[in-house]
């Protein structure tokens, strides 16, 4: 937990979550954000270099039983792991109490400009604890940038320019490509040289070029060696050829 934290270990309770709401079964997304959403959330999985974690997409976190659980379009938590038994109510979402410690990344993906990304939500954030706080505003609803971000230190935000977040070991990037059949610039983690974490499906496509590139290796390296073969049949029917005339001259071969 970091000392920079407003919420510390010994600040967490039991609390009664029987009144909390903890889905109310409400779509609320548009179809670039919930794609976006499950571009990070995939490639953690995929390819992620933690060895436990929990990275969801618009599930809600918990930070106080008399408060309404703020809902990030995407969260990374370290260190910690969905409890076996999910379908309790006390399971369903991101209890601060129940995980020791917040998320250490947020992401808020914009559509519109009432969402308060850069208001409520920044010191909803701050106040939960959340070590860093990204926002993604790819249609420039909140301004120029359209990628910001923050920075917890001690109870404030710091807007940054550094991608890399040093406390999670990983970076964001804005990339342009294709993912799910549709061309886009992306929200992507990456690592410290810009090279971004592989999806599932990007896994196996690396993967089946990988395998075809071996095959066109062993294809190569099998018509070298036919044709090495032919040059050594050719060479010795020239040599069988060249004995058989040194013999109708009367020169035995082997004398030369």
């Amino acid at each position: 937990m970091s000392e920079q934290a407003v919420i510390t270990k010994t600040d967490y309770w039991e609390p009664d979550v029987s009144n909390l709401v903890t889905e109310d079964d409400t779509p609320v997304d548009n179809f670039c954000s919930e794609k976006q959403q499950r571009f990070l959330a995939n490639s953690v999985y995929n390819s992620g270099p933690w060895q436990t974690f929990v990275a969801a997409a618009n599930v809600g976190i918990f930070y106080s039983s008399e408060e309404p659980a703020i809902v990030p379009d995407v969260f990374l938590s370290l260190d910690v792991t969905v409890p076996e038994d999910w379908w309790k109510k006390q399971n369903r979402c991101y209890m601060v109490w129940k995980f020791k410690k917040p998320p250490e990344v947020a992401i808020e993906i914009v559509s519109n400009k009432s969402g308060e990304e850069l208001g409520e939500k920044l010191n909803i954030y701050a106040k939960v604890g959340v070590t860093y706080y990204i926002v993604y505003d790819p249609s420039q609803q909140l301004g120029e940038k359209v990628l910001r971000v923050y920075e917890l230190r001690g109870m404030r935000y710091y807007e940054t320019n550094q991608t890399w977040l040093d406390k999670v070991g990983q970076g964001v990037t804005l990339w342009s490509g294709v993912f799910e059949g549709r061309h886009d610039v992306w929200l992507r983690w990456c690592d410290r040289e810009g090279n971004v974490l592989l999806t599932g499906s990007e896994r196996a496509q690396e993967a089946e070029q990988r395998a075809e590139q071996a095959e066109q290796r062993a294809s190569l390296t099998e018509s070298q060696l036919e044709q090495t073969s032919d040059q050594l049949e050719q060479e010795k029917q020239r040599t069988q050829l060249l004995a058989e005339r040194l013999l109708a001259l009367g020169i035995d071969p082997d004398s030369l």
